[in-house]
């Protein structure tokens, strides 16, 4: 399946919004408490929270549409705008996520080539990303595409101090 990927317009915040909090509630609500899952969508989904990173002109939201659905997002940030310094030759992928009911459809893929293609369009010379220790699919994911482990951080979900890896992946 392929979807097309258009940058996400403040008029689509609340579709962004939408999927933002339905897939990471897929992807993490059976494993966390639900007091802690809400106080993260609660802050880091709100319509103000999302409508100030889109205007970061070093930060981009996509949203992938297949037909007329929206089928998952892409959120990119380079220079100053990565969730943490990794320099100003890299690109973070903060976040790739795709809807239950257009997974494992080649749609993640997709994704990943447009955050290499921006990268490099920008003249960066690799991309970065945390990804949840126990998020054994995702880990999976980001083997087959090359990325290496080189460090971890501390990503706080609620009152819970979860562990993501730090992986990356140099462009040739």
């Amino acid at each position: 399946m392929t979807g097309i990927i258009k940058p996400c317009t403040e008029a689509e915040i609340l579709q962004l919004q939408a999927v933002c909090r339905q897939t990471f509630t897929d992807t993490f609500g059976a494993a966390n408490t639900p007091a802690d899952l809400a106080a993260y969508l609660d802050t880091a989904y709100n319509p103000q929270q999302l409508l100030s990173e889109l205007r970061q002109p070093t930060t981009t939201y996509e949203l992938m549409w297949v037909g007329t659905q929206v089928a998952g997002y892409l959120k990119l940030n380079w220079g100053p705008t990565q969730s943490e310094p990794r320099g100003n030759q890299t690109l973070e992928i903060e976040r790739i996520y795709i809807l239950p009911a257009f997974k494992r459809q080649g749609l993640g893929q997709q994704f990943y080539q447009h955050a290499v293609d921006r990268a490099r369009a920008l003249g960066l010379t690799s991309v970065w990303l945390g990804v949840w220790e126990h998020n054994a699919a995702a880990r999976k994911f980001y083997q087959a595409m090359g990325f290496t482990q080189v460090g971890d951080h501390v990503f706080q979900l609620g009152a819970d101090r979860q562990r993501d890896l730090i992986l990356t992946k140099t462009l040739v």
